[in-house]
């Protein structure tokens, strides 16, 4: 699944390359530790960065080697797991968090960052958002250091909403949304654009749904072993119901691919869009339209997903992809150093700058210059929660669920008490 990280991967160890190589650094004989940097990176201008931080490092650390490695997406899931536990794993490498993460560190394979996180009075810790480091932790202890994330939102064809009458700054409310969403349609335009042959798209709607309604203590509760089944998440499923019962999406979204769906949006087929916070780069919005152009980085407004009256959410919780990087058990003791380096206030604004990312970092969101991240960097900066997509946070087998039955819940086709309990029997397996 592709939640908007670029990661076009194939099955093969494509490179291992030195930071000697890369660099023109320091000299392997001088070198007393050589850090193994696994990554998925495919971009070779967002690489770049990386490589200048890397060799940064090595120059004000001349017995520290970075070797640069390179696993493409489906390589990186299949044999990692081998990798960790043969004399070749890696000393760091990319995650995702959630589930998978959780696995990891019951295996022993990997070691968590905690100590080098609270050391100095807990300067890495202070530096980096609170919710970002929750969201990497499991049991209070911190298992990767955060480096970027994303955020979930609405996007909307401001021209669209003009000729609707909708006023998109009115939108407070799941109850607001639902009346936006039947004027669009009473001025003879599609509402959203909805992708429902991927599954994932719309699981999006049910999750936020589920963290207006349960807050996130009750979300929390639910993970801890309360279930999925209590009454907020029935309301969360009925509001996806509801949202259903309005007919809101382009005609064939059961089918449509993500691609599909974000060219429905870029061409003006469709006025809103629940997606990432690129979604608006003029480069995006190229890439996904018919025409090659899309919509103009002006035509396009955004707003966070509303609230609903009397849940526990509030508008501060926060819903997208949460990226860091893990140690492994045997990596040299240099590792945590480089990386509370690479995710310093500076580099973390070097990689927003050039790399199009939201950071964790604190302050480092100085870096973004694109206005149309610049918005949903303000956002995260100010969450009190971000909850990691569902897929990655519950695993993928839980999350497999959370797709197929937000899809079957928006199409009318099971009830939320049913859709629930497949969720619930999917989570008690797991636990």
């Amino acid at each position: 699944m592709n939640h908007g990280f670029a990661r076009p991967w194939r099955d093969t160890l494509l490179l291992a390359v030195s930071a000697v190589t890369l660099f023109g650094g320091v000299t392997a004989g001088y070198a007393q530790s050589t850090i193994k940097w696994l990554h998925l990176e495919a971009n070779a201008d967002r690489l770049k960065t990386w490589q200048d931080i890397a060799a940064a490092y090595e120059a004000e650390h001349p017995d520290v080697k970075i070797e640069f490695q390179f696993l493409e997406n489906e390589a990186f899931k299949a044999k990692l797991p081998t990798l960790l536990q043969s004399n070749d794993a890696p000393s760091m490498f990319y995650t995702w968090g959630g589930g998978v993460l959780k696995a990891q560190s019951e295996t022993g394979a990997i070691r968590d960052v905690t100590a080098a996180m609270d050391a100095d009075g807990g300067a890495w810790r202070n530096s980096i958002s609170p919710a970002a480091v929750d969201g990497l932790s499991i049991d209070g202890k911190v298992w990767a250091a955060p480096i970027q994330s994303g955020l979930v939102s609405f996007f909307y064809n401001k021209a669209l909403f003009e000729k609707a009458g909708v006023d998109a700054s009115a939108i407070a409310t799941w109850d607001d949304f639902l009346a936006a969403v039947s004027k669009l349609k009473e001025a003879g335009i599609t509402p959203i654009a909805g992708g429902g042959g991927d599954k994932w798209p719309l699981h999006f709607y049910w999750s936020y749904l589920a963290m207006r309604e349960a807050g996130q203590d009750g979300f929390a509760a639910a993970k801890g072993g309360e279930g999925f089944t209590g009454e907020a998440f029935v309301k969360a499923s009925q509001h996806l119901v509801d949202l259903g019962a309005l007919s809101p999406f382009q005609e064939g979204y059961l089918g449509a691919t993500w691609p599909d769906t974000q060219a429905v949006f870029a061409d003006g087929r469709a006025a809103i869009i629940l997606s990432f916070e690129n979604t608006a780069t003029p480069q995006n919005q190229a890439n996904a339209a018919t025409d090659g152009k899309g919509l103009a980085e002006d035509a396009i407004g955004r707003f966070a997903f509303p609230l609903v009256e009397g849940g526990a959410g509030v508008i501060t919780d926060d819903f997208g992809g949460l990226n860091g990087w893990v140690v492994t058990a045997n990596a040299p003791p240099e590792t945590e150093d480089f990386l509370k380096y690479f995710t310093s206030k500076d580099n973390a604004a070097k990689l927003a700058e050039f790399n199009n990312i939201l950071p964790t970092t604190l302050g480092a969101d100085v870096g973004v210059k694109d206005p149309s991240l610049a918005e949903s960097a303000a956002q995260m900066a100010k969450a009190t929660w971000h909850q990691n997509f569902l897929d990655q946070d519950l695993g993928p087998n839980v999350g497999r669920v959370v797709n197929d039955m937000s899809v079957e819940l928006v199409s009318g086709q099971i009830s939320p008490e049913d859709a629930l309990q497949q969720i619930e029997d999917a989570f008690s397996l797991e636990m």
